[in-house]
This record gives C-alpha cells, structure tokens and sequence, in this order.
C-alpha cells in the first residue's frame, strides 16, 4: 500500500534516509536529522506549510518498507509545477516486489490530477538497478544536462560570506557585489 506520510512515520523515514545513504556510498554525507525531516515534511513550529512530502510504502503487514521525498518544483518554459523526486528507496528485502514502481506512480497520479506538467528525478550513473526500473516506465535521461551544485565553501563566496559570518549578515552587500560582478562579466 501507497500512502501520504504521517508524523509518525519520521523515525523510519530518517532510518531509510541512512540506509539510502549507506547504499549510495555517502553516509558521512548524510546529515539531516529526524526533527529537520519532521519541520520539512509537516511544517515548523506549527505552521502546516511543509517544504516537502513524502510517500510511504508499506508490506501487507503494514511495516515499512520504502518511501518517495519529494516537492514542488516550476518550468518557465510549460508555465506550470512539476514533482521533483528527492529520494526513492526501497529495503533490499522488499525489492522487486513492485513498490519502487508503485510509489513512482503515486507521484505520476499527483503530476496529472494537479495539472503539472513532469515528475523528474536524478539517479547515480553506476545504479543500474534503478536506472532499468526508470527506463521500463518510460523514464528517458536528460544526457544533455548536467547537474550543478554549490555547497560549503563555494557556496559561502557566491553569497558574499565568510566561514563564520551569520547567514544574511551582509545580505545587502551581498547583492550589490553580486549584481556588480554580474555587470562586469
């Protein structure tokens, strides 16, 4: 069964977190805590404005056994939202027992009735597994894209910061810097 999450279920989905962590090869990366997950997904200090949501998959005896993260995103060039699926994963002992497929369709379902226009997803190159199960559903690649980060250090610059600065400190220095970088380019 296919089901929205519920506050309850953040311990599992924290646990699947590490465990997708651990299989991707980067647990040492993996740093969200459960209370950021529940903040993300349920909304913070009581605002129910959630940055994200997730789906859960369940065995015929109701333990969990995999779940899909995901949130809104928008295309200039269709005029309408899109899921982008953060995280899909499924336990290794529920594998190939449809949930992976399920959960993507559950994400398809919410695509169409809300009028958005794509569900779209990144996937390591060396997960075969996973890259089959896409392609079977009509998943093409994007090969002509490249995803590009900031994060740490880099990410500092491009704000104008320093290591140790408090975010937004110089948020108007900031911007002028940026636009006058902009401008000389």
């Amino acid at each position: 069964m296919i089901r929205p999450a519920r506050p309850e279920d953040v311990a599992e989905i924290h646990a699947m977190v590490l465990e997708l962590a651990e299989y991707e090869k980067s647990l040492d990366e993996a740093k969200a805590t459960p209370q950021q997950l529940h903040d993300a997904l349920f909304g913070e200090g009581g605002e129910r404005q959630p940055a994200a949501f997730a789906h859960i998959a369940e065995d015929d005896s109701g333990a969990v056994v995999g779940f899909a993260l995901w949130f809104l995103n928008f295309s200039t060039w269709t005029g309408v939202h899109g899921v982008y699926l953060e995280d899909l994963y499924v336990r290794p002992s529920a594998r190939g027992a449809g949930y992976g497929k399920a959960l993507l369709a559950q994400l398809a379902a919410i695509c169409v009735e809300r009028g958005y226009a794509r569900l779209e997803w990144s996937v390591l190159d060396w997960n075969a597994p996973a890259i089959a199960v896409y392609r079977s559903q009509g998943a093409v690649p994007m090969d002509e894209w490249t995803v590009h980060r900031l994060t740490g250090e880099a990410l500092l610059k491009m704000a104008g910061q320093q290591p140790g600065e408090q975010p937004g400190q110089h948020a108007l220095r900031t911007t002028s810097s940026f636009v006058a970088r902009v401008s000389a380019t």
